[in-house]
């Protein structure tokens, strides 16, 4: 993170935000299941295949839709090139419109699978070279980075290099809240507005673009 200016750290920060956001309402929704932590889905998965069929079915589903999401996001980034960012975003606003409306149609399920696809192309959103840059929906890589950038203050290192790892981190749990408190008023409707801000997020994307060709 510290190696990116403040567009792309914004971005982010927003992005990972907006990752919070789904999945705390798709937690709810799913009784402890996540679209966008997979570790968490992959203990699930292990706890339901000792003793519960159904809870591994649907820990595994998901795990199956992130990883197609990812892939997917990928390989249209490949194809969009220096237009990866935008293009990627466009494609998560799409497919979170589609899971708020399969939501509306009385499917939740469906609606949990699109969203998880969402939540792995997301993180196509900042990909180099077949590495992911930034994690955006999951935390862990950047909780370690925090108490790494912690370390190398105390030792006289880069003294703020910590700061920016706690940030991702604290838009992450803000958007985690937020779609705790969205959940009561609209329950799995509010990916409506997961939808409208991915895409209302591409102009900023569209800037770190432009500034990246200069």
């Amino acid at each position: 993170m510290i190696r990116h200016d403040r567009r792309e750290q914004t971005l982010a920060v927003c992005l990972s935000a907006l990752a919070g956001y789904v999945d705390a309402i798709a937690f709810i929704q799913l009784g402890g299941f996540f679209v966008s932590f997979m570790s968490g889905n992959s203990t699930r998965l292990g706890v339901g295949l000792a003793d519960n069929a159904g809870a591994a079915a649907l820990a595994g589903a998901l795990i199956a839709a992130f990883v197609a999401g990812v892939a997917t996001g990928s390989v249209l980034g490949h194809f969009a090139g220096p237009r990866r960012r935008t293009t990627v975003l466009i494609l998560i606003a799409v497919l979170l419109a589609f899971a708020a409306g399969l939501a509306l149609a009385g499917a939740p399920m469906a609606a949990a699978l699109v969203a998880a696809i969402a939540m792995g192309a997301e993180n196509a959103v900042f990909e180099r070279e077949g590495e992911v840059r930034i994690g955006l929906t999951y935390m862990t890589g950047s909780l370690v980075k925090l108490g790494q950038g912690l370390a190398g203050a105390v030792l006289g290192r880069e003294r703020n290099g910590w700061l920016s790892y706690l940030i991702l981190w604290a838009g992450f749990l803000a958007g985690a809240l937020a779609g705790a408190a969205a959940f009561p008023h609209f329950g799995f409707g509010a990916i409506w507005a997961g939808a409208a801000g991915a895409f209302a997020l591409t102009p900023l994307a569209a800037r770190t673009e432009r500034m990246e060709r200069m």
